[in-house]
């Protein structure tokens, strides 16, 4: 009997194991599938949380560009005088932003056009107000060249009017004394007398009495004329004369006539400044000796 029941308990104990076999096998089994399931739950909720954050994203940019049209539209209806008043101020120099403010009116265009004045003293830019500074500083430089030059013409005008007045004055007193050489000579004292003149150019022959009136008037007009230049030449300085002087090279007795009318001491100031081969041969046209030959 113990046999029996032994041999009875042992496929009882065999299929304990094989059960409980299954059994771990079937927990195992279960803790997978929970596993999987699980992660199909948590990515299932990613996606749904991914899916839900960028709905939102897009529905707040939705709603603050529909708050920003109505804004600009507010602006550029001008309602309330906000984007005129407000905004215009501080938008009206931004590129893209300038777009939504409104229409400027005539009094605003006008206003504006007097501030730029007032900001660029009447000109539209920064620019154009430096070129037309530059351009008064040119100006400006050749108004005070011009004066320069100016002053220079009316030092040089004066100079020679002031000269004019002295052959004007030398003139008037030449003239003074050819009338009283002629009263002196015709009609003075010890005068042959107005008769004897008369009688004596009746005398000659008419054409030579012509010549000879003529030549006397020349060389008394010559004298006057040469006395002239001696008092004009020495007036200026020694060099400037002899620098004319040296041009005179085609009519040196005309040189020499007008130094020999000035004093020793200007005559030699102005030889001294001459060129030494020019103020030679004015020297020895001055001589008296070599003039007789």
């Amino acid at each position: 009997m113990p046999d029996v029941e032994q041999t009875a308990a042992a496929p009882n104990k065999k299929l304990t194991k094989e059960e409980k076999k299954k059994q771990k096998e079937e927990k195992k089994r279960q803790k997978k599938a929970l596993k999987e399931a699980a992660r199909e739950g948590q990515d299932l909720e990613d996606e749904e949380g991914t899916g839900g954050a960028l709905t939102i994203i897009f529905v707040t940019f939705l709603i603050v560009v529909i708050w920003l049209a109505i804004l600009a539209l507010l602006v550029k209806l001008d309602v309330g005088g906000f984007g005129s008043n407000v905004l215009r101020p501080i938008l009206k120099d931004v590129p893209v932003l300038q777009m939504i403010l409104p229409k400027a009116s005539e009094e605003e265009l006008a206003l504006q056009g007097e501030e730029g004045a007032e900001d660029y003293a009447g000109y539209s830019n920064l620019k154009d107000a430096v070129e037309q500074i530059k351009r008064l500083e040119l100006e400006l430089e050749e108004a005070k060249n011009g004066d320069v030059s100016k002053d220079e013409q009316m030092a040089a005008l004066n100079e020679e009017i002031n000269r004019l007045k002295t052959f004007e004055n030398n003139q008037v007193e030449f003239e003074k004394i050819k009338d009283e050489f002629y009263d002196e000579v015709v009609f003075g004292e010890n005068a042959p007398g107005a008769e004897n003149y008369r009688k004596y150019y009746e005398s000659i022959d008419p054409e030579s009495a012509a010549a000879l009136y003529r030549q006397a008037i020349t060389q008394i007009e010559s004298d006057a004329q040469v006395q002239e230049y001696a008092k004009a030449y020495s007036a200026m300085k020694p060099k400037a004369a002899a620098a004319i002087f040296e041009q005179m090279t085609d009519n040196l007795d005309l040189a020499v006539k007008i130094l020999n009318t000035m004093n020793a001491d200007t005559r030699g100031a102005i030889l001294a400044a001459m060129d030494p081969q020019v103020a030679a041969m004015l020297t020895k046209l001055m001589d008296p000796d070599q003039s007789q030959y």
